[in-house]
């Protein structure tokens, strides 16, 4: 039987892919795009500590909640349908955000931003599959798309960072309005509908379980790198690691579930869904790591500090560009292995940094590791569809990028834990004598405490205070550093024995997918 040749994708279809990328760029800054707005909406709105942390953080939980459910929903109803319904909500939630008049409204608004970036997020990853057949033109695309999902969360802090120094601190939201409008004009005319020709039951049990799951999840985490160990974090990660168990099982028992558990079975898609978000947690743990270096050590202002982390993200951009075009050239596994190669050497350059070592050692390291966060990314993405029909991409997608989230929470958290722990016993072991006991347990927590005491501190011991303090917190940079640099070097490995067969065996060829189109 001869097998027929894919479409080639033309001019409708590259213009559907600049669409789709336009948003989903907005989305990914939308997560750090509010790290140098905290200050002005705090004057604005005068919010509580408790509020002001569900302003920071209800866009992520929701987001990752909801991640695979509306994944599933539009391969159900249509992922066109389901991303233009997205892109109602992100708008609405955009400009409601933008001139929320209190805390509680501000938060209800990212929680609707939350529910509509988990709503587009899948549906555009889906439909570069329905739009690019050609599996060249395919890889091509997704490096694009990865460009703009993993650019944005870089460059997020600079852009809010501009807007904040000509505009009002609801400017980082109301920028989303017009490209929700544009995708809303622009997306009927060149993306097709596409969905599962299968009809079932929407899983409304599954959705409960996934967000039972993800919420706590993300939850603990996040206490984790605020906190340190405590029995809320421990309590929310065990109850999330048990709800997950619970959501496995129910999956494994549906004839058509939201998560096709076998997949995890192959080991290229467990390797490329793993190391995605091993990469990720590298990524954003070095830059959480790089803000307080720069700002606090450097003592560069917030926006300069923002403008020399943006190397990394062109190296992102750049990078997932070229490995689209190397993937339609070589085997998958070296492309993906060179990825994480990468990484460790950024990771190993970054790990060099000293009090005084000034740019030359961090911002070099940085681009090193955004190029093989981008490298990886866009081989893993690619892989991901590849090893499902095309009538399941959506949920296949949503999975993708919910190891995402998950890799950027657990980067921030077991790296600051560590880079914590590190820094608390340095600056302990090397207190100067005479600072007070109470001062002593306070500084020993933070940077920003201990340079704060020390600005209160008489004479010398001030200033002795905040180079001990400095120095504990390079040191305690460097050490998850090294840590996450030898974790590259062992997913390096992985990916060159799991992914030596993955341009030989996708569901392209074993199970051709059904798409519906308008």
């Amino acid at each position: 039987m001869t097998q027929m040749n894919p479409p080639v994708a033309g001019r409708r279809e590259w213009l559907g892919l600049v669409v789709l990328t336009l948003p989903v760029i907005l989305l990914s800054n939308s997560i750090t795009i509010l790290f140098l707005a905290v200050p002005w909406i705090t004057e604005g709105l005068r919010p509580g500590a408790s509020q002001l942390l569900w302003i920071m953080d209800i866009y992520t939980f929701v987001l990752a909640g909801l991640l695979i459910p509306m994944g599933a929903l539009g391969d159900r109803i249509g992922r066109r349908r389901v991303l233009l319904g997205g892109a109602v909500l992100f708008g609405i939630g955009s400009a409601a955000a933008a001139y929320a008049g209190t805390p509680e409204l501000l938060i209800a608004a990212r929680a609707l931003l939350g529910i509509g970036a988990a709503t587009l997020m899948p549906s555009t990853l889906a439909l570069i599959r329905t739009l690019f057949q050609d599996p060249g033109q395919r890889k091509m695309a997704v490096g694009i798309w990865t460009a703009g999902s993993s650019g944005g969360v870089v460059l997020g802090p600079p852009l809010g960072g501009f807007l904040l120094e000509y505009f009002w601190w609801g400017s980082v939201f109301l920028l989303n309005v017009p490209f929700m409008l544009l995708l809303l004009v622009a997306g009927p005319m060149v993306l097709p509908e596409s969905r599962d020709p299968r009809k079932g039951r929407f899983d409304l049990l599954g959705v409960v379980l996934s967000l039972a799951a993800m919420l706590p999840l993300i939850y603990g985490l996040k206490q984790l790198a605020l906190e340190g160990p405590s029995i809320l974090a421990v309590a929310a990660l065990i109850g999330g690691v048990g709800f997950g168990v619970a959501l496995m099982y129910q999956q494994r028992r549906r004839a058509d579930p939201m998560i096709d558990i076998d997949l995890f079975r192959r080991p290229v898609f467990a390797t490329a869904v793993g190391g995605y978000a091993l990469v990720m947690f590298a990524l954003t743990g070095g830059t959480f790591l790089a803000s307080p270096y720069l700002q606090q050590v450097l003592m560069l202002s917030p926006l300069p500090a923002a403008l020399w982390q943006m190397p990394a993200g062109v190296g992102v951009i750049v990078a997932a560009v070229v490995a689209g075009y190397l993937a339609q050239r070589a085997r998958p596994g070296l492309v993906f292995a060179a990825g994480p190669l990468l990484m460790a050497v950024g990771l190993l350059v970054m790990s060099q940094v000293q009090v005084d070592s000034g740019l030359a050692v961090l911002v070099p390291g940085m681009i090193l590791v955004g190029a093989g966060t981008g490298i990886v990314a866009t081989v893993a993405v690619d892989i991901v569809l590849g090893s499902v029909p095309q009538e399941r991409s959506a949920r296949a997608s949503a999975l993708s990028e919910t190891s995402l989230e998950l890799g950027t929470a657990m980067g921030i958290a077991l790296m600051g834990l560590i880079s914590t722990v590190v820094y608390s016993r340095t600056l302990l072991d090397t207190m100067p004598q005479g600072v007070p006991e109470t001062e002593t347990a306070a500084a020993s927590q933070t940077l920003s405490e201990a340079l704060r005491i020390a600005a209160d501190l008489p004479g010398q011991l001030g200033a002795q205070l905040a180079d001990a303090a400095r120095a504990a917190f390079t040191l305690g940079m460097q050490v998850p550093l090294y840590l996450t640099a030898a974790l590259m070097l062992a997913l390096a490995a992985v990916a060159l024995v799991a992914l030596r067969r993955a341009d030989i065996k996708h569901a392209d060829s074993e199970e051709p997918g059904v798409s519906e189109a308008h």
